[in-house]
Formats: structure tokens, sequence, C-alpha cells
């Protein structure tokens, strides 16, 4: 106990390391790669000074885009970027511990709320889909190992192999083919969280809505991982059924049912536990590509944009949050693994 409580002590420490390690690395190519919030206000302001300036030439207007020296510093002070990577890096790591994310660039709002008004949506998916992957790989897995090397098991195996050959982002684009909003049935609306007019629904209504918008969104979040868990819960469970300790079970003349769901089955789910970090990540990150795909108002399309628009403070704080739950999330999955397997020794 003594080396275990040791091991997960040095895990806990590592984790500042760990934090400023990544987090310095992205700042610092962040500072250095073009098309940064410098660039952008240089070439706003450039468009200006042409739609001003007319039509006198392109010699005059090469002329005319000269942005002063004064107008770059108060542009560099304006974005803090005025400073050397080590010392704007500093400034920045002492406003997290502070809680100051800084402000967005385009939402002009502060990062810390942006980012805590699309945690309640990537939460929301991720739980669902979380739970609905347990209820459905779980069974499934159970079942294909009780029945072994038979018809069942070949059949159910093409369909594992369809779910690990689909990748959850393309399984939504495939019903929204199928099922959206102006396909041939139309049943499904194509993305987004709510309707807009979620508001203004009755109770029944809304739940209704809420669901339709769920559906295709938790088919995405079930594939992910639905191929890997199946598989995983069936080999687990059969390598415990040939185990000396079930034998014994059936021995003493325990029923099948007692024997399987009781004895084998708490340790065929240890396995399962690895990924509960990578769950966790998913459950408060979100999962950008389906979030992308059906246009979800997530962590996962919020740390997308904020790439592509270039929100150097958003994608920032939202690497905050990543690498902390990942950090945790694997520590966190740890001690599950020793809690619920006490041959596990992590110390030794």
């Amino acid at each position: 106990m003594h080396g275990m409580t040791t091991y997960f002590l040095r895990r806990i420490l590592l984790i500042p390391v760990t934090f400023i390690a990544i987090t310095f690395l992205v700042y610092a190519v962040l500072r250095v790669v073009p098309g940064g919030p410098i660039e952008q206000a240089q070439l706003q302001i450039k468009m200006a000074m042409m739609s001003e300036g007319g039509g006198g030439g392109m010699a005059s207007a090469q002329a005319e885009l000269q942005i002063p020296a004064s107008a770059m510093a108060e542009l560099k002070k304006y974005y803090h970027l005025d400073k050397s990577i080590p010392e704007g890096y500093a400034r920045w790591l002492w406003g997290i511990v502070r809680l100051d994310f800084g402000r967005s660039y385009v939402y002009s709002e502060p990062v810390l709320d942006v980012i805590i008004s699309k945690f309640p949506i990537s939460i929301y998916f991720g739980l669902i889909g979380y739970f609905a992957s347990w209820l459905i790989c779980v069974p499934l897995g159970v079942s294909k190992a009780l029945r072994h090397k038979t018809g069942y098991d070949t059949a159910t195996s093409v369909l594992v192999f369809i779910g690990y050959a689909i990748p959850g982002f393309v399984a939504c684009l495939i019903l929204m083919v199928l099922l959206g909003g102006g396909s041939y049935l139309d049943v499904l609306p194509l993305g987004g969280f709510r309707s807009e007019n979620w508001a203004e629904l009755g109770f029944f209504a809304r739940i209704s809505d809420q669901l339709q918008h769920t559906a295709i969104p938790i088919v995405g979040y079930i594939m992910g991982g639905f191929a890997t868990m199946t598989i995983l819960m069936k080999n687990s469970l059969l390598d415990n059924l040939g185990a000396d300790y079930v034998r014994t079970a059936f021995a003493k003349g325990l029923s099948e049912r007692r024997v399987v769901f009781v004895h084998a089955m708490r340790n065929s789910l240890i396995p399962l536990t690895v990924g509960i970090g990578h769950a966790l990540g998913l459950l408060f990150a979100g999962s950008f590509l389906i979030e992308k795909t059906c246009n979800i108002p997530g962590m996962g399309l919020l740390s997308f944009n904020s790439v592509i628009q270039r929100d150097y403070p958003v994608i920032l704080g939202t690497l905050v949050f990543l690498v902390l739950i990942r950090l945790t999330g694997n520590i966190f999955s740890d001690m599950i693994w020793a809690l619920i397997d006490p041959r596990i020794r992590f110390g030794k």
C-alpha cells in the first residue's frame, strides 16, 4: 500500500510539470506561426485603407498600406504580444492561476465564460454516449463470449467489424443523408443542439425535440469505441471463464448464472476501466469531429473554430482544460483499476 501511495503521489506531482511543458510548447508555436491576431489586424487595416483610397493605382496603394510603427506597437500591446515568449508565457500562466484566461478575439468575451458556456453541451452528449456504449457493448460482448464460435457470434462479428471500419463522424454523415432534413425519410434534424424555438415549445415537445437532435450524434459517440469495447469485453470474459477459480466455483455446485455474472463478470470488467481516463476527456472536451459534423456548439466545435479563426486565448484556454482532464483522468483510471483488482501493485 505504501508503494502505491508513493506511485500516485509521484503521478500527481508530475501534473504541473507536464502541464507547463505542453502549454509552453503550444504557446511558443502559436507565437511564431503566421496568421495570428497581428496579421489579421494588419489585413483589416489595409483593407480599410484600400477602400478609403479608392482606385489610385497600385504604387500609391502600396505606399498608403504601410502601417506606422507606433500602430504596430499598439497592436502588439493590445494583444499582449509585446513581450518575449518566456515573459509572455509567464504572464499568461499567472493569469491562469488567477482564473484569468484572457479575452477572446472573436467573441469579445472572457475566455472562461466562453468555455464554461460550452461545457454543458459536451457533457450532455458525452454522458449519454458513454453510458449508452456500456449498455450496448457490455451485454453484446458477454453474449458473444457465452455463444463463442456459434452462428450468433459470427453474425454479430460482422456488426462489430462494420463498427470498427466506420468512424463515428462518418456514421453521423450517413445517418444525416438517410434520415436528416431534406432526405427521403426526413425524420431527424440536420444537426444542432436544439431547435431555435425550443424555449417556446411545451414540455413534451421540448423532450421530443431534444431527443431528435440527440439521436444521430449519440450514434457517432457509440461508434467511436463500439468495436474495441465489445471485443475487449468478450475476450476478457472468455479468459476468465477458463480460469481456475471459475472451474472451482462450478465444482462447488454454483449455478452457471452466478458463476458467470457474479464471479467472472467482475474480473472481466477490469480492462474496461482503462478507458475511463479517455472517457473523461470526451465527456468534458467533446469530439470535435462529431460536433463539427453535426454542428453541435460544444467544446469540440469551439476548439476547432478557435484554431481556424486563430483565436489564441480560446485555443490556450481549451488546451488548459483538455490537458488537466486527460492527466487527472489517467490517474483516476489507475486508481479505479487498483481498487477493483487487488493484484495490481503500481508501486512495485
